[in-house]
């Protein structure tokens, strides 16, 4: 896929200076950047990611150390980590679940001092979200969340690549529906992403998952000084109505019970992604964007049990969907990693 409405070559002088004031900086969710700074390292992604097809990527971290610390099992975030620390030539350190003393026999501030003395960064991926802002508060380089149970901001800043690369208009004037669990950190972010650049965001989901209000006051005050459009509902209709982008999650996030599956599936069935909701957004040229792994068939062990529990081949998205061309989500999946590589190449300085 390539852009529509960016442009691929190196960051014009503006996006440069920009980029620069990222350097020693964190990432720990989507309200730490101003749009000029987001935008720009969407801009950098777009770039990296032409560079890297053309050329081969650029080594401009050689000799950094990155350590990556996961607390929560990973595919994308993991692999787009490493190919894309490993493109720029730097050294990877992988500390998977109790691999390292975090939070047991060492506190996170005591882990961060001595992480921050022996690499040039540190992503998080795991629960807490006070970990990873704790992390970035006593480490002394930069910190990038990778996901936690509130933000999940590198998704976001692929998630916009993505967008931008196949929706042909200003990302002011795309409406981005997500359906499914209005509480989990997909859809936290998603309202932060909007609120942050502008964009019209809207969640439909029932009453009962909400986003906390913690999260709905943060994302309010910014929307209010970007002029984002941001709308939490129950009402389904009126949320993918004229959507550009139609996107989901799966309904039970880690870390919460099996138990819970009924319930989540009796609440979230009618908020199913499927042809007839596509439809129902009236926009033919309507994307389908979901941040992967996604229940849209029965080829996983977890897929084959929640039909043989529940009697339904798909969940979040039925299968119909996921492979037809409105489908983005390894476009979305491959941005991961060029988008996580411009952040480590902006705020590392490379």
């Amino acid at each position: 896929m390539t852009a529509v409405h960016a442009p691929d070559g190196p960051p014009a002088g503006s996006d440069q200076l920009t980029l620069r004031r990222l350097r020693g900086r964190s990432l720990c969710k989507e309200l730490d950047l101003t749009a000029a700074e987001f935008l720009a390292l969407v801009r950098l992604a777009i770039h990296l990611k032409t560079e890297r097809r053309r050329s081969g990527p650029g080594r401009r971290l050689a000799g950094r150390g990155v350590a990556l610390i996961f607390e929560k099992a990973s595919t994308r975030t993991r692999c787009a980590f490493e190919v894309a620390a490993h493109d720029e030539g730097a050294h990877v350190t992988y500390l998977g679940p109790g691999e390292s003393q975090l939070g047991y026999k060492e506190s996170v501030r005591d882990t961060a001092r001595v992480l921050g003395r022996m690499y040039d960064g540190i992503e998080y991926r795991g629960f807490a979200h006070a970990t990873v802002e704790d992390l970035a508060r006593y480490a002394g380089v930069p910190v990038w969340n990778g996901l936690t149970d509130v933000w999940h901001p590198t998704q976001m800043l692929a998630d916009v690549m993505t967008i931008t690369e196949c929706v042909p208009k200003p990302l002011t004037e795309v409406r981005l529906c997500y359906v499914g669990d209005g509480r989990n950190n997909t859809a936290n972010s998603l309202l932060a992403m909007g609120a942050v650049l502008g964009m019209e965001v809207r969640v439909a989901t029932p009453d009962a998952l909400r986003p906390g209000p913690e999260v709905e006051q943060a994302v309010t005050a910014r929307a209010a000084a970007s002029g984002a459009r941001l709308l939490v509902t129950a009402d389904l209709d009126r949320a993918v109505a004229g959507a550009d982008v139609l996107y989901t999650d799966v309904w039970l996030s880690m870390g919460e019970p099996a138990e819970a599956w009924a319930e989540r599936i009796e609440l979230l069935l009618p908020y199913q992604v499927n042809s007839r909701l596509l439809a129902a957004t009236g926009n033919p040229a309507v994307r389908f964007m979901h941040c992967l792994p996604a229940l849209h068939d029965r080829h996983t062990e977890l897929g084959r049990t929640l039909f043989e529990a529940h009697g339904l081949p798909a969940l979040e998205v039925t299968d119909d969907v996921f492979e037809s061309p409105a489908s983005v989500v390894f476009d979305e999946a491959e941005n991961r990693m060029h988008s996580i590589k411009a952040l480590m190449v902006a705020t590392l300085g490379g």
